[in-house]
């Protein structure tokens, strides 16, 4: 079977070298199969040791209970990713964001125009002050949780927003310099699908991407 072909990272050694891990897994199950995978896979299976903690955290910032719903806290992660021009991160958490609100053009709409977007104005003024902390993190105060907290948002709102925000901004970057790549269209949805049905855990991703693999026609499945 022909496997898809995709531009290589900026850190070649890390990409030859995923250590035993279920991402490791991931990458070798997806790739038998011919398809796209996620090269952000190659940071976690270099390191593992360290990276199942960050796994972990983010299973916990982005789907533990919270007074956002996950698909929020997936939509302000995009937005974050957007606004870094981050193209792997905002395309793989639009997806995910898409399919847990149940629409791909109110995400498309709040990307390229958040004011005329048809969110709830309490919520783009969550995404508002996600772009500031990252575009303008020396201007930010207090005054910035008190306007939050006028329109409604308690404390533990804004605490999971800050959460997402902060960790999208570190793994924006994270990917951006180490040259991880964004997919085709297709594999972007068909990753955001099973993140959003099996989390961050890469036990439940490999599980689910097993799942998801052996539903897929036998054929070739080499994509631009």
């Amino acid at each position: 079977m022909k496997v898809a072909e995709q531009a290589p990272m900026y850190l070649p050694e890390v990409e030859a070298h995923p250590q035993p891990s279920p991402y490791a897994d991931l990458i070798q199950v997806t790739k038998a199969a011919g398809r796209e995978y996620w090269q952000i896979w190659h940071l976690f299976a270099f390191k593992p040791e360290i990276t199942s903690h960050l796994a972990s955290f983010t299973e916990e910032v982005m789907r533990a209970p919270a007074p956002i719903s996950s698909g929020l806290r997936e939509l302000i992660a995009a937005y974050t990713s957007w606004t870094n021009e981050c193209q792997f991160c905002w395309r793989s958490h639009a997806a995910v964001a898409a399919e847990l609100l149940g629409s791909e053009e109110l995400v498309h709409s709040v990307l390229h125009d958040l004011d005329s977007s048809p969110l709830p104005e309490a919520e783009k003024a969550l995404l508002r002050f996600a772009a500031k902390i990252t575009r303008h993190l020396p201007e930010m105060g207090e005054r910035d949780i008190q306007e939050l907290r006028a329109i409604g948002w308690n404390d533990e709102a804004i605490y999971f927003t800050i959460l997402v925000v902060s960790l999208f901004n570190f793994y924006n970057r994270w990917v951006t310099t180490s040259g991880v790549h964004p997919v085709s269209d297709e594999i972007h949805r068909m990753h955001g699908k099973r993140l959003a049905l099996s989390g961050y855990e890469p036990k439940n991703r490999l599980q689910g991407m097993q799942e998801t693999l052996s539903a897929i026609p036998n054929r070739n499945h080499g994509l631009s």
